[in-house]
């Protein structure tokens, strides 16, 4: 009943080591057939984040040994089941969070990772909101809580995350302060943010004017010696939400280390009598209750997607690239001169 022993040729991009973008390289493989509780999931479309930005340096906090295939995550159509599974998955078009494996024609996933994307919702659309939407939710609401009528401040509030995380506090009542680069500034403005240009070198001070009185959560990116600056635009009770070290992203070294450098300053911080806490996110905390950790993210991105479904959230597709370039998409997406996701299709049928 819709399982099968037969394996398939499937096409991946594998990043072999160190590389430039154009150093990924297509590559063609058997896909083994899915074991007891896996399927095989046709990718539909898989993009780019920027965990694959700092893979390709190996900068990644816990990336796998080279060579391996990239893709955090992925939308596609079960094309097969694995023993166990119910045959009435294929057919069905499902999202999941993979990490690495995502750049692939087709590849074998967990059936319990499997969340079931709304009909009507095209395959690139859900993409973009795939692992952005879940982490801007789950800091805004799971870690932040930030209440309807609360302001926060929003570090690169036109990249894949930033560009969610300002839709979804705007649907929640929520002011926003987004700092980005000048020509996203009118976009952002229609949006209902008040944008501050992150290159200024008065940033600071300038998010300052807008919120004299403190901010109810910063969501910082960068890392780097501006964690002290977004702790200082803090009111008491609000919260620093650490989620990445992009400053660090070119320095060469250990790609643990800019991570592990500012957990003991945020847990000091949050030793401070003054009612602020500092938090670093991680999409996979506490996957070792991994039935926990499904529940979770299954509720969390299923309420995402029915945003999107509700016209709440824009899909913000920066451009398309066929699988085979995925080398392209790269090389975009680090440019930093497009708003939202670049997204990864199947190559078109040479049939």
């Amino acid at each position: 009943m819709g399982s099968s022993t037969a394996t398939s040729t499937v096409t991946e991009i594998v990043l072999p080591g160190k590389v430039e973008p154009d150093g990924l390289q297509v590559t063609t493989r058997d896909l083994p057939a899915p074991a007891a509780g896996q399927v095989v999931l046709r990718m539909e479309a898989t993009g780019v984040s920027f965990a694959e930005q700092q893979m390709r340096r190996g900068k990644y906090f816990d990336q796998p040994p080279f060579p391996f295939v990239p893709g955090y995550d992925v939308v596609g159509i079960v094309i097969t089941t694995g023993p166990g599974v119910d045959p009435a998955l294929i057919g069905r078009r499902f999202a999941a969070i993979t990490k690495v494996g995502g750049w692939a024609g087709a590849l074998v996933l967990d059936a319990a990772d499997l969340v079931p994307v709304p009909d009507g919702v095209a395959p690139a659309a859900a993409e973009t909101v795939v692992v952005n939407g879940l982490t801007a939710w789950q800091m805004l609401h799971r870690k932040a809580a930030v209440q309807p009528g609360g302001i926060i401040v929003v570090l690169g509030a036109n990249g894949g995350v930033g560009s969610t995380l300002v839709q979804l506090a705007r649907h929640s009542g929520i002011t926003v302060i987004g700092t980005a680069s000048p020509r996203h500034h009118a976009a952002l403005r229609e949006q209902g943010v008040t944008p501050i240009d992150y290159r200024d070198p008065e940033m600071y001070r300038r998010i300052r004017e807008f919120a004299p009185d403190g901010v109810d959560a910063v969501f910082d990116h960068v890392g780097g010696p501006g964690i002290v600056e977004s702790w200082r635009l803090l009111r008491r009770g609000g919260t620093l939400i650490s989620y990445g070290s992009a400053a660090t992203k070119n320095v060469d070294g250990n790609a643990k280390l800019p991570v592990l450098k500012m957990f003991p300053r945020l847990m000091l911080w949050n030793y401070l009598p003054n009612g602020k806490s500092a938090q670093f996110y991680n999409l996979w905390d506490g996957q070792r209750r991994i039935e926990a950790f499904r529940r979770r993210q299954c509720e969390d991105l299923t309420q995402v997607l029915r945003l999107l479904v509700d016209g709440a959230l824009t899909p913000q597709i920066a451009a398309e690239f066929p699988l085979s370039q995925a080398g392209s998409a790269l090389e975009l997406a680090e440019s930093r001169t497009v708003a939202g996701k670049v997204v990864i299709v199947p190559d078109p049928s040479r049939s």
